[in-house]
């Protein structure tokens, strides 16, 4: 009898100790927000700072591209409270009903967000995403070494810069300039033009020295090239630490990008996500965020704060209404672009450092190896 009691009573703390834990397991887990954004794309000390001002702990992890976030959240691998995406992508995510609709009322800093930021083609009705920064892509030079004029996306393919040229690896920017080149939307959803673009990238290939995202900025301040494609916010960095160098938007035209705060659909912290929204939103962190990582700001108050050299370095009027803003293409036009992306990185040249094909052979190798290894044990596990 005495055993039985011990035993229930022993069995009553322990389904109590784990209801307990359960609910304060719960209770931290709405303390935590997870937050997946572009390499290098905040300050982090305000990550430190949001943290110690409200009691939350913020999971930080970083994507190279839109369509790595894509996929990530997607698959529901991972489940993250906030994003960073671009408008394309973050028209894609509305349509595929992968975007929580936000509750403005707890985002009271949103009042700052410039008229001229709201009610955009990729979220007309301003309900699933808060601006975050915007800019253009274009060119950076040395012009110690680019002596001419650089005003067309053409010297990206002049042959005596060979060896001295980077390019995004990222398949919607590095096929915009080529269309763009070619005198086509960068929105292109014709085949032929499309893998016209591909065949000038191919046709460039021998004389680039690399393709890169975030890796351009110290390539460029090291002076280990001639000439980069990149985004106006990482061109401004690079002058801040390389002043010699120059940024020019090509004048047939480019991409003018906004990115915003987005809430995944289902996301585990809505309420905490949009906490940290309105605290990057507040004007004084707004800008010490842009100060960090030089971007545009769409904050109208953040905006009166900067240096007037700052203000001086925003495009021209008569430059953003030469560029496009990409659209969320469909899917049969993604695929031909993916394909043609893959056409691109697997075309044999000298480059070692081609446009996802290290990272087609590495994967290659690593199941290769995984292959070999599982075949070894089942080997081993007969005898």
């Amino acid at each position: 009898m005495h055993k039985k009691l011990i035993a229930l009573i022993s069995a009553t703390i322990l389904i109590s100790s784990s209801l307990i834990g359960c609910v304060g397991n719960k209770s931290n887990s709405n303390k935590v927000i997870n937050v997946f954004n572009c390499g290098d794309y905040i300050d982090e000390e305000l990550i430190t700072k949001f943290e110690e001002e409200t009691g939350y702990k913020v999971e930080y992890s970083t994507y190279d591209t839109n369509e790595i976030m894509y996929s990530k959240i997607k698959s529901g691998s991972n489940k993250y409270d906030l994003v960073f995406p671009s408008d394309y992508m973050i028209e894609k995510m509305i349509n595929e009903g992968m975007a929580e609709k936000i509750n403005f009322d707890n985002i009271p800093n949103y009042k700052y967000i410039d008229e001229k930021f709201k009610n955009l083609s990729y979220d007309p009705n301003n309900e699933y995403s808060v601006p975050y920064m915007w800019g253009t892509i274009g060119i950076i030079y040395n012009p110690e070494i680019v002596t001419e004029e650089v005003k067309s996306w053409d010297i990206l393919w002049d042959k005596k810069y060979d060896k001295e040229i980077i390019m995004f690896n990222s398949v919607r920017d590095t096929m915009a300039i080529a269309l763009s080149k070619l005198g086509y939307s960068m929105n292109s959803t014709n085949p032929e033009e499309i893998k016209q673009a591909a065949d000038i990238l191919i046709e460039q290939k021998p004389i680039v020295k690399a393709w890169f995202v975030d890796q351009v900025k110290d390539a460029m301040i090291n002076d280990e090239a001639a000439l980069a494609t990149v985004w106006s916010g990482d061109a401004n960095y690079i002058i801040s630490e390389n002043p010699k160098l120059e940024y020019v938007v090509p004048e047939e035209g480019s991409n003018k990008w906004f990115d915003a705060m987005v809430i995944p659909k289902d996301a585990p912290n809505k309420e905490g996500a949009e906490a940290f929204i309105n605290f990057l939103t507040d004007p004084e962190n707004s800008l010490q965020n842009v100060d960090y990582i030089q971007y545009y700001t769409p904050n109208w108050k953040t905006y009166e704060m900067l240096d007037d050299e700052v203000k001086e370095s925003y495009p021209t009027d008569e430059t953003l209404d030469n560029c496009e803003v990409f659209k969320d293409l469909d899917r049969d036009s993604l695929k031909i672009y993916d394909d043609e992306w893959i056409r691109i990185g697997s075309t044999s040249t000298n480059n070692s450092t081609s446009p996802s094909l290290l990272g087609f052979l590495g994967m290659g190798l690593v199941l290769g190896i995984f292959i070999l290894l599982i075949l070894y044990l089942l080997k081993k596990f007969k005898k």
